[in-house]
């Protein structure tokens, strides 16, 4: 490799990780620009959860955020069915972050080595370093999700009540990745494992981790669909779906922790979101370690199956009027 493709290299690496940085900082201030505009409904998604909901939502949070059945959905489905109503996306962003305590912890030997090794492979210019171009692909398949939620907070400013979150608008998405990732068993092969992945890899599963903005795509599903499609081990797939999806969680739940911080909490709200991150951290780490282990020996067909049960159950609700 010349000198100068080197140098090139490490141009677009800097370039994809400063534009990160860059749109995260934009939505933090799109967030705060729009809450000061948007009526108090923004932050009664946080406040008016109790503790022990807030304990519960934790474990729907953690039990499904790294499964693929959509944590966004249940978050949304579960407590309406339980006459709770729906916490909003700013409980459910700031929970998250139990989620990634989760994930660092997990992978942590994972993520020292992938970002040591990139350091080193910077420093050597050996731009051929597995460790180099999975960083590299971690960081520009962040950026089609952050791209898309910055879509959202600018032109959706009261998306907690937009159709995109209906009960409907989840239970059709969550057929339509059931077929997906029916479609990703039959067709893929299965065969390439952690150390055949790509940048490319990268970049592919995280577009179609963008997909998970409209809630009941389930980002892991989407980008453990993809995984399979592109003919990754089930195990494989999970893993990097799980490291790939670090930064955008983590970007998501700050940010909206930081908008709940800036408009204020009252006691009652703060007891409820630690003990909801607490919760969904300690049953995240559990999933994790249950789906790796699954996933070695099993195929996902029974979230295919879970999947379209789950969807065409809440359009039996609707239809039926069980819930509005």
């Amino acid at each position: 490799m010349t000198r100068r493709a080197s140098k090139n290299l490490t141009y677009i690496s800097y370039f994809s990780l400063g534009v990160i940085i860059s749109i995260g900082e934009a939505i933090a201030s799109a967030v705060v620009n729009a809450q000061t505009t948007v009526n108090n409904e923004a932050i009664t998604g946080v406040t008016q959860v109790n503790l022990f909901q807030a304990i519960v939502l934790g474990f729907v949070q953690g039990m499904t955020e790294f499964i693929p059945i959509s944590s966004t959905a249940h978050l949304k489905a579960v407590p309406v069915f339980l006459g709770w109503g729906d916490p909003g996306v700013a409980f459910s962003a700031v929970i998250q972050l139990g989620s990634i305590a989760a994930v660092l912890w997990y992978f942590w030997s994972d993520l020292s080595q992938i970002t040591m090794g990139m350091l080193k492979a910077v420093s050597k210019s050996n731009y051929e370093s597995q460790d180099f171009w999975l960083a590299v692909g971690i960081a520009v398949g962040t950026i089609p999700i952050v791209i898309g939620g910055l879509a959202i907070k600018i032109f959706v400013p009261d998306y907690d009540n937009s159709p995109l979150r209906s009960m409907t608008s989840i239970a059709i998405a969550s057929i339509v990745m059931a077929v997906l990732l029916a479609l990703s068993e039959k067709i893929g092969r299965h065969k390439r494992d952690f150390k055949d992945l790509t940048a490319k890899d990268g970049i592919l599963m995280g577009l179609a981790q963008a997909l998970a903005i409209v809630p009941g795509v389930s980002r892991s599903g989407s980008t453990m669909t993809a995984g399979l499609f592109i003919n990754l081990e089930r195990a494989t797939a999970a893993r990097f779906s799980f490291l790939l999806g670090i930064p955008a969680i983590t970007l998501a739940g700050l940010v909206e922790l930081k908008g709940a911080l800036e408009i204020g909490l009252d006691g009652s709200g703060v007891a409820p979101l630690i003990a909801g991150i607490i919760s969904s951290a300690v049953f995240s780490y559990l999933a994790i370690a249950w789906l790796i282990k699954f996933l070695q020996r099993r195929s996902t067909w029974v979230f295919v199956w879970y999947r379209l049960g789950f969807g065409v159950f809440i359009l039996c609700a609707i239809l039926f009027g069980w819930i509005s």
